[in-house]
């Protein structure tokens, strides 16, 4: 019988190199939309038997000497593969219990040292969000910034490292996820924070808002809310002491933020233009020296992370963005006609995710899941 193995093991033997085969049973269209890296697309039905032909077809497309794991949405359709597999003779066969549902909630913790600080920068490994848990050593307080709607995966980084979240932030009204934000304020019983703009985005809740350069104290840490409307209207970036830069959708280490999700009248244009002013003016205005972690890094079609490496810190430094990066090297006119040349697909129910994340719907666990499922597309 398929042996059954979670999401977590599997994302070990990934990271680990270990040896096998990757088979994803689900439709084509669903697999060119978003899939595991190096998965074969081999589609089946969770009625569907492994027959001589099919056999024939499966063996073409494989290493047949390796491990055998398969993958589906759930894990229906790819269990009954791995039994049908198992009842054919195939060796060592595994599933991926839950399926691409579990693998969307696959997260690692990266621990960055600073000299006053210590940042966890919490990958959620299949949509590319990273969000952060800025942890004071001296008072042992700690602030959690974009946490997403895994929320324990935030209190577990902390309190494994002796750290009580006292203040939860965002940094703006989420497109591609479901912020965890109020949620884990309401749990842990702390304010929750976001940028003072964030009322005109028609919110349905109750929140304390940073006005724009507002310092808010965790500990003995300083984190200064950095007003960066282009990404969205509302959005702010973070700055930890004189160390680090919390920058979200506005500028990521290859790339800037898509800026038409809710600049939508004018394609973006509009979006663009304050986006150039919020990266030029404010956050290249700081120092060489600081470290830039942003909200996002892309994955790709093929699940691979482009400008980082899971389980690594993604990160740059202002300096090197300043000199390395060539959009922002371009005046106005060029940075917008760049921002909205090539725009990716947008982000799979962004407008109903944005919705949630402003209060106006209600969602239960299940609908989260479908909402989510997908890489993120927050870059331009």
């Amino acid at each position: 019988m398929a042996r059954e193995i979670s999401a977590e093991r599997f994302e070990r033997m990934q990271r680990t190199d270990e040896p096998f085969t990757l088979v994803d049973t689900r439709p084509e269209e669903s697999f060119e939309a978003w899939h595991m890296p190096g998965a074969v697309n081999f589609p089946f039905g969770k009625e569907a038997t492994l027959d001589d032909e099919r056999a024939a077809e499966l063996d073409r497309s494989i290493d047949g000497d390796r491990p055998l794991v398969t993958v589906c949405a759930k894990g229906i359709s790819s269990g009954n593969f791995a039994d049908e597999l198992d009842r054919a003779g195939y060796d060592d066969v595994a599933v991926v219990e839950g399926g691409m549902e579990a693998w969307s909630a696959v997260y690692d913790v990266v621990p960055i040292a600073f000299d006053s600080m210590e940042v966890l920068q919490i990958q959620r490994r299949a949509k590319g969000c990273l969000g952060y848990v800025i942890c004071d050593p001296e008072s042992g307080e700690a602030a959690a910034v974009d946490a997403t709607r895994h929320t324990g995966e935030f209190v577990d980084a902390a309190r494994e490292r002796d750290y009580q979240i006292t203040a939860v932030l965002d940094t703006h009204v989420h497109a591609d996820h479901v912020s965890g934000g109020r949620e884990l304020a309401s749990e842990l019983g702390v304010p929750y924070y976001l940028g003072e703009r964030a009322r005109e985005r028609g919110l349905e809740y109750e929140y304390e808002p940073l006005e724009r350069n507002e310092v808010l104290e965790v500990g003995s840490l300083e984190i200064k809310a950095l007003r960066t409307p282009g990404h969205t209207g509302e959005m702010v970036n973070y700055l930890v002491g004189s160390t680090a830069l919390l920058s979200s959708d506005t500028l990521f280490v290859d790339g800037t933020g898509r800026t038409e999700l809710e600049f939508s009248e004018d394609a973006g244009e509009r979006g663009a233009r304050m986006q150039h002013e919020s990266i030029h003016r404010t956050l290249l205005a700081e120092p060489d020296s600081v470290t830039l972690l942003p909200g996002h890094v892309t994955v790709t079609d093929e699940g691979e992370f482009e400008g980082g490496v899971p389980g690594e810190p993604v990160r740059a430094t202002v300096g090197g963005l300043r000199t390395g990066l060539d959009v922002l090297a371009l005046d106005e006119e060029a940075f917008v006609e760049r921002s909205l040349e090539s725009l990716p697909e947008k982000p799979p129910n962004y407008e109903r995710v944005i919705d949630v994340n402003r209060g106006v719907e209600a969602i239960d666990e299940d609908e989260a899941t479908e909402l989510e499922l997908g890489p993120n597309n927050c870059s331009a």
